[in-house]
């Protein structure tokens, strides 16, 4: 049993521990430590994504208490993945948050984000759904802290809209746990797995029921289309590097479908055909319309980005609801590509609205800002690839999701909407880019020139850096689309083929709950008799 798979659940934690009981009125002393904390859980999510990558599936039993009866962590080539990808963008919000001096405007930030690292990582690595519905509860909690950080009225608004929406899917979490745990008396994933597959057509009405709530769970996560409200004002108000950060929350709710969905309730189990297969490519076909249309119409920049994401998201949602091995691929890589280009224009966001003063986010021409061609540049980039434009990787991912669409019934309609959404997504982020930028420099040459302008302050190097890095990334995605698209592969092939993981969980000892039960039993009945038998001696 390999101890450091719980590291990256356990490391936040402690951090987080120790700057508010330690470090709470000492910035510079919480700035280091989550700094080299979250650096460490880079390094640290890369050794066991590289030791995932051969196949391996790395168990960790808590307690050693063997599994369905003990909680477990599993770490495969998916969830080793997902937790590098969270580990990776959390230290460019990390760094964006410091040089921009977000993290002064409140007292926990530090604190914060590292309990939203905690119930992130937490949610990818455990094996167990109540643990997950634990981890939910987690990083929800430690998101709302990092939504209102800053303090403002319509922050605080859109904060309880995004709690309420939240505990909602939450509520209804708990209902389908507790069906599940009715009809099958476990909630371990693998266990699951193989009880599910046991029960007969006849008697799987609460099994039928239990998925049905899953998926609206999730799907609530997700952000998927008609259950998408909550999140427009949500992320437009967050603070920059917060709503950046928020770029892997929803993936979070796409990682639970995938693994769910291929493991509990594969395509193939007869019980649950037809209830989420059917109906959830044309909810995520409306979620791109409806994303991409609010692209469009937007009249804030930020809640530009924020409808981008829901388009995603229904962009996501379609290749994931082909459930099949090339539909999981594509949505893999596009998770990697939309997380990215997600948290780099908020961040750009965010510096278009500290530079433009009175304007802010709004799409009207004003006079330029500090650093415009650095900042114009970058916006150019992100929103290519956002809006899914040769040569970077929305490109190469909208390829993919095309490809993998052949094999559905609705391949007309998918190709239709996708191919008529992205070019939506261009005029959209074209206006936007044109108002912000271009028409400011047409509307500071009509203006006659004032010897009076005081000069601006010379804007920070390291909030640049981290979008840079960000960038790099997306160009990086590209180049090595290759390689990236054949681990992927071997990912969904090792998601449709879970006997190997249901083994390690299942079959690997440890501390047998049931034993130690009995065991216990018959130990303290022994003493009672012996205890009885005294007496009648006396």
């Amino acid at each position: 049993m390999s101890h450091w798979i719980a590291l990256p659940i356990v490391l936040p934690a402690m951090l987080a521990a120790f700057i508010v009981l330690v470090a709470r009125f000492h910035l510079t002393i919480q700035r280091v430590f989550n700094l080299a904390g979250t650096t460490a859980l880079v390094a640290l999510a890369a050794g066991l994504a590289r030791n995932a990558s051969d196949g391996t599936i790395t168990l960790y039993q808590m307690g050693d208490w063997a599994a369905p009866f003990g909680i477990v962590l599993v770490g495969d080539r998916l969830s080793t993945m997902m937790v590098l990808l969270t580990a990776v963008l959390a230290l460019c919000v990390l760094l964006y948050a410091i040089g921009s001096g977000w993290d002064k405007r409140g007292q926990h930030f530090h604190a914060l984000f590292q309990f939203q690292l905690m119930g992130i990582m937490g949610a990818f690595l455990t094996g167990d759904l109540f643990n997950l519905f634990v981890f939910f509860e987690v990083l929800l909690i430690a998101s709302y802290g990092l939504m209102i950080h800053g303090g403002g009225t319509k922050r605080l608004k859109a904060g309880t809209q995004y709690v309420l929406y939240n505990l909602l899917g939450s509520t209804l979490f708990l209902f389908a746990l507790g069906a599940l745990y009715a009809e099958t008396g476990t909630l371990n994933m693998a266990d699951l797995a193989n009880r599910v597959a046991a029960i007969q057509p006849e008697g799987s009405a609460g099994i039928r029921v239990a998925a049905v709530l899953l998926i609206l769970v999730f799907a609530i996560k997700a952000a998927i289309a008609p259950i998408h409200f909550w999140l427009p004002s949500s992320y437009a108000e967050a603070p920059g590097p917060v709503a950046a950060l928020f770029a892997i929350m929803t993936k979070v709710g796409a990682y639970a479908i995938i693994r769910t969905y291929t493991m509990v309730f594969p395509p193939e189990l007869e019980i649950t055909q037809g209830l989420f297969d059917t109906w959830l490519m044309p909810l995520g076909l409306i979620g791109l319309v409806v994303g991409m249309v609010g692209v469009l119409g937007a009249k804030q920049l930020d809640r530009l980005v924020a409808f981008s994401v829901i388009g995603s998201m229904g962009m996501l949602t379609t290749a994931v609801s082909l459930f099949t091995e090339t539909g999981i691929t594509a949505a893999l890589y596009y998770v990697v590509h939309s997380t990215l280009a997600t948290a780099a224009l908020f961040l750009i966001v965010d510096q278009v609205r500290e530079q433009r003063g009175e304007a802010g986010l709004a799409l009207t021409a004003t006079k330029p800002i500090q650093s415009a061609a650095l900042l114009s540049g970058m916006f150019f980039v992100a929103a290519i690839a956002m809006a899914g434009l040769p040569p970077l990787s929305g490109f190469v991912g909208k390829l993919l999701i095309l490809n993998a669409t052949y094999s559905s019934e609705l391949v007309v309609w998918a190709w239709a909407v996708i191919l008529g959404t992205s070019l939506i997504a261009v005029v959209g982020f074209g206006r936007a880019g044109s108002t912000v930028f271009w028409k400011a420099r047409q509307v500071a040459d009509a203006e006659e020139p004032s010897e009076d302008v005081p000069e601006q302050p010379k804007a920070p190097v390291l909030p640049f850096v981290a979008i840079g890095l960000l960038i790099a990334l997306i160009v990086a995605h590209t180049v090595l689309a290759g390689p990236i698209n054949r681990y992927l592969a071997a990912t969904s092939a090792q998601l449709f083929a879970p006997q190997p993981y249901i083994s390690e969980v299942l079959e690997t000892p440890g501390k047998d709950l049931s034993n130690a039960h009995d065991k216990d039993y018959g130990d303290k009945k022994d003493d009672a008799y012996g205890v009885a038998d005294e007496k009648e001696g006396h």
